[in-house]
């Protein structure tokens, strides 16, 4: 088991890759370039905590670089450390422990029935709640291996949808979304994705955001049927800051009242969009290598924050901001699948 530091727990405690920096600029026109609570644009009725009154609290370091956060309804959290091929499970009471080892995993989610998805090289996998392998979903499509599946949304009515990222060829972008069905059939459902990152679909299931990472934008699909997307539109992010290394969205997250939370990869920050993209606040993470981030704690209050605590060749560590705001709730609610227990 690799060592753990706990440095601090409350209550209940949520892909990613390697990146190639690229001093390339994006090919938004336009770009959202803001850097304090005067300059971002403030929402009707407010619940937000402003920017400067929110300090990151640092809950635990890993040996490694840590991604794919994600909390089950008895307030275990289960956080990716991919250079490692761990995913450790931490407890309510702080304990923790190695729950699976898959190599290469990123991106984890947990399905309505309990069994829980990984993306892994090469590979979308189940297990079950003990972290038991159950099956290979998805390696392969028309017959193509998977590149490098990085993170997934669950769809409540029955399915996923995940990102393969590709390369990190800026000349040759050929990240995907696949959407796999109820009856595990596979369908690209986009493409030509530079870098496919950080995915979430909304709760009404009208719109689905896609990280793409090497262009620093949010795509934007409006979701006509289960598996089939429409026209691609664009949210843009702001530019790296002097101090900061890089400026690649990554996971993504929503709360309840439909804001959009990005893991800001390279900027040690985690930015909020509303709903029609503008940014109305840029909140200190923790890690300068900020990956992915979720809603946990006390009524999903808190948000936790996943990554690099300097680069990404260095140690990891989750983040708590104690936002205040209630998270969008994607714990499972029916009994979770189990086989044989393993033993640590």
């Amino acid at each position: 088991m690799r060592k753990i530091i706990a440095l601090l727990f409350s209550s209940t405690v949520l892909v990613s890759c390697s990146h190639t920096k690229l001093d390339t600029p994006s090919t938004v026109s336009e770009h959202v370039n803001l850097v304090s609570d005067r300059s971002i644009v403030t929402p009707p009725q407010e619940t937000l905590p402003a920017a400067h009154t929110i300090s990151p609290e640092k809950v635990l370091q890993s040996d490694k670089y840590s991604e794919g956060i994600v909390f089950d309804r008895q307030g275990n959290f289960y956080f990716s450390q991919t250079k490692a091929g761990t995913i450790t499970i931490v407890s309510p009471d702080g304990s923790s422990r190695i729950w699976a080892k898959v190599q290469g995993v990123n991106g984890h989610k947990i399905l309505p029935d309990g069994s829980h998805i990984v993306a892994a090289k090469n590979s979308v996998l189940q297990l079950d709640a003990n972290g038991n392998p159950l099956k290979i979903i998805a390696d392969r499509f028309n017959g193509k291996p998977l590149i490098y599946p990085n993170d997934i949304t669950v769809d409540p009515q029955g399915g996923f949808y995940f990102t393969d990222s590709g390369d990190s060829n800026p000349q040759n972008p050929n990240g995907a979304v696949y959407y796999v069905n109820a009856a595990s059939q596979l369908n690209q459902v986009a493409s030509g994705l530079a870098f496919a990152n950080g995915i979430v679909l909304t709760p009404d299931r009208q719109r689905l955001f896609v990280s793409e990472s090497n262009k620093n934008i949010v795509a934007v699909y409006n979701v006509l049927a289960p598996g089939k997307l429409g026209e691609k539109k664009v949210f843009a992010l702001p530019v790296k800051q002097p101090g900061e290394i890089d400026n690649k969205p990554d996971g993504l997250c929503l709360d309840a009242a439909g804001n959009l939370y990005i893991a800001h990869y390279g900027t040690r920050h985690v930015e909020v969009l509303n709903s029609s993209g503008q940014l109305i606040r840029r909140y200190a993470s923790g890690n300068l290598t900020t990956s992915n981030c979720a809603f946990g704690g006390a009524n999903l209050k808190s948000l936790f924050v996943t990554g690099g605590v300097e680069t990404e060749a260095g140690q990891g560590g989750i983040f708590r901001l104690d936002l205040g705001v209630q998270g969008l709730d994607i714990r499972p609610r029916q009994p979770a699948i189990t086989t044989t227990q393993k033993n640590d």
